[in-house]
């Protein structure tokens, strides 16, 4: 669980939920001692397999505002088709324009699999962009070197890892 922060207003809530997968590659990983590995093992496992992101707003926020920050930060991360980036960012869009914006509570899954990216909004599915390598990218704003939570990283580990 982290938190997305811009300035010192706290944006969303992040939590990532993965398979056993995750957990038993970084067991014998201390956090401590093997923190670097243990960053990288992470974001290795949980882009090969079915990794989900649960937002939830704490913040309001518009709707183009939501999905361009998102997409910003996935086309950062993505060498692949930018038409890809923008079927992500109509996908947001859409899920939250029809409640005018994303208010405290409102809820985002995206789901990662080998599959694509499917998005979620409030508990309606708004549909799947068909790209492993959009996925993965998606992963990576969460769990690279510039992650835009590092207090979720660092849940991760604290987690899953050994002292």
């Amino acid at each position: 669980v982290g938190v997305r922060k811009k300035a010192i207003i706290n944006i969303y809530a992040v939590a990532m939920y993965s398979g056993a997968e995750v957990k038993k590659a970084l067991e014998p990983l201390s956090r401590r001692k093997n923190k670097k590995d243990a960053y990288q093992t992470l974001r290795n496992v949980a882009r090969s397999t079915p990794t989900t992101f649960l937002l939830e707003m704490v913040f309001k926020t518009g709707a183009e505002t939501m999905a361009n920050a998102i997409a910003e930060s996935v086309g950062s991360r993505f060498s692949g088709d930018s038409e890809e980036v923008n079927q992500l960012k109509k996908l947001i869009f859409d899920g939250v324009s029809t409640k005018g914006a994303a208010t405290k509570g409102t809820t985002f899954e995206f789901d990662c699999t080998d599959d694509g990216l499917t998005i979620t909004v409030d508990g309606g599915t708004q549909g799947t962009v068909h790209s492993t390598s959009l996925s993965q990218a998606f992963c990576d704003v969460y769990l690279d070197d510039k992650t835009v939570s590092a207090q979720l990283r660092d849940s991760c580990l604290e987690n899953c890892c050994a002292a």
